[in-house]
């Protein structure tokens, strides 16, 4: 929302018409001559052997899924095999012209296309670059087997590993480029420009966004490609990461320097089907994928058709592309028509098509017909053809049969706990980039800086209460410890709903706009599949990221990107990625059903995320501080109720200085011996309130323990007070089925069971829609509950009388009516 832009009602409302310039359709039309003038004559065999490659690595794929053998060779390959046979032009030509430094991101039906930028990035990398990626890649694990009585030249043993990584990612082996962790859907090889294939259909719409931005924020060569099926223009994360791409922004307000529009190009790998449904005629009505493009920016994304069975047609429009992106006029659309053989999978019968239709493409397969081609022209004989094929074929053979044999390529052991190991990098790095971060103002005269500096840093001074508007709060708490990582990590970027300007959507960032340029800091779409999608690939390429929902509740629309995404690419991977990205999301209070929820359990279900919820200023600072210095996604949880509350647990207030607290451990906010009261967020300040009432009332010393954390949690700190008090009640904001406590009173039964005086006992929200902010006391946890739930459960309090029903028979009936 800068000022700069000013939106003026006569502009608005004057009369006109909006136009569209006319979208290119299989306009390339070089004769063969013309072609033979572009090209040199070994790549015109190097196209050619590259698109008999898939063909063959993938015709094997089938024999094994539909035989279970193939020549001879016995395999059950139980895992997936998603294959684009009839794809290859396209592949191919999709990645010929494209260097190491341009990366590509890819779909579940994406072994062409890896293949594809593999054999262009061995064609131009150097022997000793060669040499030096296989042998460092993972200590030649991968090589290994590969050079073993191997004397051909660099780029043949090259094609090789690659050929022998991939399958033996795809059977699941030890030697795969990521420990068989990946799989079919998942292969990828950084290392040759090859980032993320993803089983979610439109799943990298959303992510290679964020690898864009990081060439743009980092001033880094290179495009990205997003290779993603003409069924995925249907998914709202595609949709989001286009919006993403095509920002204004980028032009008109970013540092010219920087490069301009985001270098993408969306490539639609259109074989007309999305599993059985046609989106040409059936499921969509577009007609034209390329057509999307007009409804973007005034560019049409430069959208075009083209014609994916000539792989020299594809070649010629990403060279095209490719230096539209390099003058900064991105993003840019390919619509690129060609047709899967195969079925969706090999148990796809392809019922929803006949066979007269499969036939006729099969007349212009474009392998046959690229070999045509070649023969007209004169310049290769038939000898010259049928060698470089049959000798491309035995590779992939040879490498086949490397792969499936189990005592070259063993899988991991069944009992080992690799994975486990996989699950989170846990590395500390307060840089990710080798140059000093970008700044545009003095940051010791920022007036947000100055005005923090002049706050008492506790909430009480002197036995006085701090006033509110003098008091350091949470919300001053996450503000330091931000600005301290900008000043520290290049990388570091922030975006989301209103951050800049407005200053984030709770005054987090007040005073950051000032600090920071646009690059750094900047508002996104109100599209959250493609802020985490976005923060998932820029961390893929080596940045760091903190993102921002606006609400908890706004988890659902990014729920992909969480779940599937951002948590789950450190292991896939197998440790060669890590996900530096911490996600800010306030969960909110005294604004109804859907904008005050509390979801810390979803969140807290998915492997691969870490998720806190601090809530004192010493707590946020020092969590924050060690999210942003780590190499792991966290979710960082923020309570709408307390952002204005100063520190009242910390004698001498918060720090000025840095300092980090270690995101798996629980804080002992106060001594005591006859009952331990368990937390996790601002339902601390709601035990607080009733241990007050336990003390003066029942001469009872109640220890507070906020867990601070959903995961990871060292439980020995809660295990140690259980033991002495031997009685455990638990409360959190978030409704009670399935809530966190729950989870951490199962674990206390388990761990506690003999030192346990009564069961432990969860009060949580009640399991409705969250009311209206008159009616939120008869939904969020009070005093008097957690009063009640002692009283009737745990310890009998004398003389009191309950104010509410915490029986075991309201229990059942709660239970009984789902409520």
């Amino acid at each position: 929302m800068p000022k700069s832009i000013v939106i003026e009602p006569e502009k608005a409302f004057a009369a006109g018409s909006i136009h569209f310039a006319d979208i290119p359709v299989n306009a390339y039309r070089k004769s063969i001559r013309e072609e033979l003038a572009i090209y040199e004559h070994d790549e015109f065999l190097e196209i050619w052997r590259q698109m008999c490659a898939i063909r063959e690595f993938e015709t094997i794929l089938h024999q094994l899924k539909t035989t279970g053998a193939c020549r001879g060779i016995t395999y059950n390959h139980a895992g997936p095999a998603h294959l684009s046979i009839g794809q290859e032009a396209a592949a191919v030509g999709m990645a010929f012209s494209l260097t190491p430094d341009d990366h590509i991101f890819g779909s579940h039906r994406s072994h062409g296309e890896i293949l594809a930028k593999a054999f262009s990035a061995i064609r131009q990398l150097s022997d000793e670059r060669l040499m030096a990626i296989m042998t460092g890649y993972r200590d030649g694990a991968v090589l290994r087997p590969v050079e073993r009585a191997y004397n051909g030249s660099v780029k043949e043993l090259a094609a090789r590993f690659f050929v022998y990584g991939a399958y033996s990612e795809l059977f699941a082996r030890e030697t795969g480029f990521n420990r068989g962790l990946g799989g079919s859907m998942h292969a990828f090889f950084t290392p040759f420009g090859i980032y993320p294939n993803n089983a979610i259909v439109g799943g990298s719409g959303s992510i290679a966004p964020g690898a864009a931005l990081f060439k743009r924020v980092n001033r880094k060569r290179g495009i990205v490609v997003a290779n993603i099926g003409d069924a995925s223009f249907a998914c709202g994360p595609v949709w989001e990461g286009i919006t993403f791409s095509a920002m204004d922004q980028y032009r008109t307000l970013w540092d010219p320097s920087l490069g301009g529009g985001l270098p993408i190009i969306f490539h639609c790998m259109n074989n007309f089907y999305g599993m059985g449904g046609q989106p040409f005629g059936e499921t969509m009505g577009m007609q034209f994928v390329a057509r999307i493009g007009a409804g973007v920016n005034p560019e049409q994304m430069h959208a075009e058709r083209i014609n994916g069975y000539d792989p020299l047609a594809v070649i010629d429009a990403f060279r095209r592309k490719k230096a539209i992106l390099e003058r900064g006029e991105g993003p840019v659309l390919l619509d690129t028509v060609t047709y899967r053989f195969s079925g969706h999978s090999p148990s796809d019968a392809s019922s929803y098509r006949s066979k007269e239709e499969l036939e006729h493409w099969q007349q212009v397969d474009s392998i046959p017909a690229f070999r045509v081609r070649l023969l007209e022209s004169g310049a290769f004989s038939e000898t010259q053809l049928d060698q470089a094929k049959e000798s491309i074929q035995a590779d992939v053979f040879e490498m086949f049969k490397l792969a499936s044999d189990l005592s070259v390529s063993p899988r991991v052991s069944m009992d080992s706990e690799m994975i486990a190991s996989l699950m989170f990098s846990n590395r500390h790095v307060e840089n990710l980039a080798d140059r000093q971060p970008e700044v545009s103002a003095d940051l010791e005269k920022s007036p947000r800086v100055l005005q923090i500096r002049g706050k008492v840093r506790a909430a009480v001074s002197d036995g006085k209460p701090v006033p509110k508007m003098k008091m350091f709060n949470v919300r001053d708490a996450i503000f330091e410890a931000i600005l301290h990582r900008f000043t520290v990590d290049a990388t570091l970027v922030a975006f989301g709903e209103e951050n800049r300007d407005w200053g984030g959507s709770f005054a987090v960032y007040r005073g950051l706009t000032e600090c920071l340029p646009y690059h750094r800091l900047f508002n996104s779409p109100i599209a959250e599949a493609a802020i985490i999608g976005a923060a998932t690939g820029y961390a893929m390429e080596g940045g760091r990221a903190l993102v921002e929902l606006m609400y908890a509740d706004f988890v659902g629309r990014a729920g992909d990107e969480l779940f599937n995404q951002l948590s789950k690419w450190q292991a896939m991977s197998a440790g060669q990625l890590r996900m530096p990205v911490v996600v800010r999301i306030s969960v909110g209070a005294k604004y109804g059903a859907q904008h005050s929820q509390d979801w810390t359990a979803v969140l807290h279900h998915i492997p691969g995320l870490k998720v806190v919820y601090p809530v004192t200023p010493f707590d946020a600072k020092g969590m924050m501080n060690s999210a942003l210095a780590g190499t792991n996604p966290v979710i960082f949880l923020e309570s709408q109720k307390i952002y204005d509350f100063g520190e009242i647990f910390q004698p001498r207030g918060v720090p000025e200085g840095y300092y980090e607290i270690d995101l798996s451990e629980p804080s002992i906010k106060r001594r005591g011996k006859d009952l331990t009261i368990l937390t996790l967020g601002p339902t601390l300040y709601t035990a607080t309130a009733t241990a007050d009432i336990l003390k003066a009332k029942y001469a009872l010393e109640a220890e507070i323990i906020d867990l601070r954390s959903a995961n990871p949690l060292n439980l020995a700190p809660v295990l140690e007070s259980v033991k002495k008090t031997g009685k455990a009640l638990l409360s959190c904001d978030a409704v009670e089925r399935g809530c966190v406590m729950q989870s951490v009173a199962s674990n206390l039964s388990q761990l506690c069971f003999d030192d346990l005086d009564a069961p432990p006992v969860v009060v949580a929200s009640r399991n409705w829609i969250t009311p209206a902010a008159e009616l939120e006391t008869m939904f969020f946890p009070q005093p008097e509950w957690l009063l009640d739930a002692i009283h009737e459960h745990i310890l009998p309090l004398k003389g009191y009388v309950p104010h509410g029903n915490q029986t075991n028979g309201e229990l059942l009936k709660r239970t009984r009516l789902g409520v």
